[in-house]
């Protein structure tokens, strides 16, 4: 049996090394914070004899490799896998990248793991050989899902295993083309000590992986665990190691799903795709803003508003939901879903101070339907047309848009690609649009009005009946 690789405790905080693992760090006094690494070997023999022979002390154990021009790098955006699984490829930026790596993550139960055995069924029907690599289920266990799923994975290559270097050993002897593991934090190495999941073990299976995938040009796609604070199981540094971070979201008591990349070497990020879950799986939806808009024929209550976000490269409409009613006890209830409730209050001041309505005495409670997020300042305005609706109990028009960002005075400031978000609100039956003076383009989708405000006065004199 070979010897052991040595290891050591590196805190995470600052960057201290102890020789055995301690509860806290002696250098910064922090908690909790050693975790093992593998420690590299270095040359030091004979490197005192090398300065007097007047050698270079700047290494001995590297080589001298030719040089070549960026131009002459063989290898084009063409040579990307197509999964046939359109918002995946979309999300991605056009298919995966053979060599790279992509971390996939979500809270349990989220469909991390069905989306990727869909994704090996599609890619084996296509010809590209696929390793699944399941660490938390035995091999029965993703045969009786594929079989719930109806995908045709029957070809896939399966193989349940935990440890790093029989997973790397059995790829290397058969070359995938795609290789899934799931999940990083079930792999483990016999280097480390550590068990299964901590932040060592994650680490440096990740950066095995990293470089399995570089000099082999094999996609390896990996899912990992969300904690309760929102963030993927391990180290932070987990999302610098890899090309791509896909994060799954949505409510379990809704049957859409949607992935978001939040970095992306080889395309835009924050692009979205939007999935339907399904007795048979994810079913990709072509038009997100249908299942963000709902049915708004017929009853249209007050407090309900349009806005258009930009989702990475995809305009999308969303709609915006308030209710503002007098509050039954203390102090006054701001909840939003959706919504950054310090931006709903800074909205709530602007609309108290500069358009004269007092919320101080109700409650008030904002939703973006369908569970989507909006985080950018253009759906400014459509929050303050729901929440001026809902207090005076006046609903606005149904086929209406409202683009804007609204500043600490009143006023109404313009947002990026408008023409692009207008397009989408004619294509989806929007009739009237309001944006900010300055955004109006110099053409207008055909079918929409579009309407200049300087201020949000100027909005509720426009909307008003």
């Amino acid at each position: 049996m070979g010897a052991r690789a040595r290891t050591s405790y590196r805190c995470t905080e600052c960057g201290a090394d102890h020789p055995k693992w301690a509860g806290k760090c002696d250098a910064c006094g922090e908690w909790n914070t050693l975790v093992e690494e593998l420690v590299t070997p270095r040359a030091t023999a004979g490197s005192a004899s090398r300065r007097k022979a007047g050698v270079s002390s700047l290494g001995s154990g590297g080589r001298v490799v030719e040089t070549q021009r960026v131009g002459d790098v063989s290898g084009s955006e063409s040579t990307r896998i197509k999964t046939g699984i359109a918002e995946f490829d979309f999300v991605l930026g056009g298919g995966i990248v053979p060599g790279s790596l992509v971390l996939v993550g979500g809270e349990p139960g989220i469909g991390k793991s069905t989306i990727l055995l869909q994704v090996a069924a599609e890619l084996e029907a296509r010809g590209s050989s696929t390793l699944y690599v399941s660490g938390e289920e035995s091999p029965l266990q993703v045969k009786l899902r594929a079989d719930r799923l109806g995908a045709s994975a029957g070809r896939v290559s399966l193989l349940g295993e935990t440890m790093l270097e029989t997973v790397l050993a059995t790829a290397e002897a058969n070359p995938p083309v795609v290789m899934i593991i799931d999940s990083i934090q079930t792999i483990f190495t016999g280097d480390l000590e550590g068990a299964p999941g901590n932040v060592g073990q994650v680490r440096e299976c990740a950066a095995r992986l990293m470089r399995f995938a570089k000099e082999r040009g094999v996609a390896v796609l990996l899912i990992g665990h969300v904690t309760k604070g929102g963030g993927i199981a391990g180290p932070k540094t987990l999302e610098h190691i890899v090309d791509t971070v896909l994060y799954f979201e949505g409510e379990s008591s809704l049957d859409h799903r949607v992935l978001r990349a939040t970095k992306n070497r080889f395309g835009s990020v924050d692009e979205i795709g939007v999935f339907r879950m399904t007795e048979g799986g994810l079913v990709p939806v072509e038009n997100p803003s249908a299942l963000f808009l709902g049915n708004r024929e017929g009853h249209h209550a007050s407090g309900s508003a349009i806005t258009a976000l930009i989702e990475g490269t995809r305009p999308v409409l969303v709609e915006v939901q308030a209710l503002a009613a007098k509050a039954g006890f203390g102090t006054p209830q701001r909840v939003t879903t959706g919504f950054d409730g310090r931006r709903l209050a800074l909205l709530l001041a602007v609309l108290e101070r500069r358009a004269g309505i007092s919320f101080s005495s109700l409650d008030v409670f904002l939703n973006v339907v369908g569970g989507a997020r909006l985080q950018e300042p253009a759906g400014d305005l459509a929050v303050a047309a729901a929440l001026a609706s809902s207090v005076h109990d006046k609903p606005t028009d149904a086929h209406a848009v409202f683009i804007g960002e609204v500043g600490l005075g009143g006023e109404v400031r313009p947002v990026s690609q408008v023409e692009r978000r207008l397009a989408e609100a004619e294509k989806m039956g929007m009739r009237t649009a309001y944006v900010a003076t300055r955004s109006v383009p110099a053409r207008v989708p055909r079918g929409l009005k579009v309407i200049g405000l300087g201020t949000l006065n100027d909005l509720f004199k426009a909307v008003a009946p």
